[in-house]
């Protein structure tokens, strides 16, 4: 795994969803969410598994404070993806609490995941391609330190920001 531990990668849905994700280590991620659904979310030290399936695919699965479960299986010799998200009902309909630094509203997340229905679960299953790919190292705290802005992936693709 250690091809993929490190990995920085920028994604984007076939349903124009686009994410960034940082490898931190061997079992968490940092990650910002750029457009969709809860676009301008972000969030640091996420615990997750991580495991290889077969030679080039890996698999990173976690629950979020919110209640949402995602499972990401990255190809990237391919610069493929696909993932699965599961949004609790609270999510779906109020997707606007989510979109901060989760870091600093724990409470929040756990206060709305109690507050509001979680199911039925809203399922986004899909495809995605990599449009970004760099190895970042171990634990680069700076890496993911900011809040995602308008035409950050852009920057970051360009090179202008690491």
């Amino acid at each position: 795994m250690e091809n993929f531990i490190g990995s920085h990668m920028i994604y984007t849905y076939e349903n124009g969803w686009e994410y960034e994700i940082y490898i931190k280590n061997d079992h968490t991620i940092d990650y910002r969410i750029h457009s969709g659904m809860v676009g301008g979310r972000w969030v640091r030290d996420q615990e997750v598994n991580i495991v290889k399936l077969t030679e080039g695919v890996y698999k990173v699965s976690w629950t979020e404070p919110t209640g949402t479960d995602v499972s990401l299986n990255f190809m990237p010799n391919e610069k493929r993806m696909h993932g699965i998200i599961f949004f609790p009902k609270w999510v779906h309909e109020h997707p606007e609490i989510t979109v901060c630094y989760q870091n600093d509203y724990i409470d929040v997340m756990k206060e709305s995941r109690e507050k509001y229905d979680t199911y039925p679960k809203y399922v986004v299953p899909e495809f995605a391609d990599i449009t970004y790919l760099n190895n970042a190292g171990i634990n680069n705290e700076a890496l993911i330190s900011e809040a995602p802005y308008e035409g950050m992936t852009d920057d970051i693709r360009a090179g202008k920001l690491k």
